[in-house]
């Protein structure tokens, strides 16, 4: 006979999303309103809407991420003479003057991580919604990686955000922040929120019906 894992819900327990206090409660009384007694904040088993609010968001991320890769990040104008450049051209740029490590950086950071981070997502809600029990443990890491990793992705808008500070000489040279620029920011932010919508929990619910 195999074991059935111990968890919060076989010890009636809740953990607190805010503060991530354990605290045990009466699963009878599931439907009222649960407040945790440490910073007040209202508890439920698993975060309400989950899977629509990630669904939703990650669509909007992936229609955000077209036009940031289409459309120019940034608009130098040099001697009168403007030139528009997308995430992809400046990386092509980088290459092509030797500069690899920059190059390296503004691809891995802008182009890879954003597309990985909504790959995995989208990976997590198919499996979380067909009950998938696959080594739950590999698609909790990489839920906590996707989490960890998506905020360096802004390393492009900081870029662009000290240029456009910093060179502003005028009729010789100027940076102006490019059209791309806002949605490539859309997409990091609302990717975040993705990540912090998604309750990797979830993942494990299949695993304990198919245990018990």
């Amino acid at each position: 006979m195999k074991a059935i894992p111990f968890t919060a819900r076989n010890a009636s327990q809740i953990a607190c999303h805010s503060c991530h206090l354990l605290c045990r409660i009466n699963f009878s009384l599931i439907g009222e309103s649960l407040i945790c007694p440490r910073c007040g904040a209202t508890m439920h088993r698993r975060k309400p809407n989950s899977l629509k609010r990630t669904w939703a968001l990650v669509l909007a991320a992936f229609t955000f991420y077209i036009p940031a890769n289409l459309l120019p990040i940034t608009v130098v104008t040099s001697l009168g003479k403007a030139q528009a450049d997308t995430i992809m051209s400046g990386v092509i740029y980088f290459i092509r003057t030797g500069m690899w490590p920059i190059a390296l950086v503004i691809f891995v950071a802008s182009v890879l991580v954003p597309m990985l981070k909504l790959i995995i997502l989208l990976y997590l809600l198919i499996s979380v919604q067909r009950n998938s029990t696959w080594r739950p443990k590999d698609r909790t890491r990489l839920y906590r990686i996707t989490e960890a990793v998506g905020r360096w992705s802004m390393v492009d808008i900081f870029v662009v955000t000290i240029l456009v500070a910093l060179v502003n000489l005028g009729s010789l040279a100027t940076i102006e922040a490019g059209p791309g620029a806002g949605f490539f920011a859309a997409v990091v932010v609302i990717t975040m929120f993705a990540a912090m919508s998604f309750d990797p929990r979830l993942i494990w619910d299949a695993q304990e019906t198919v245990d018990d």
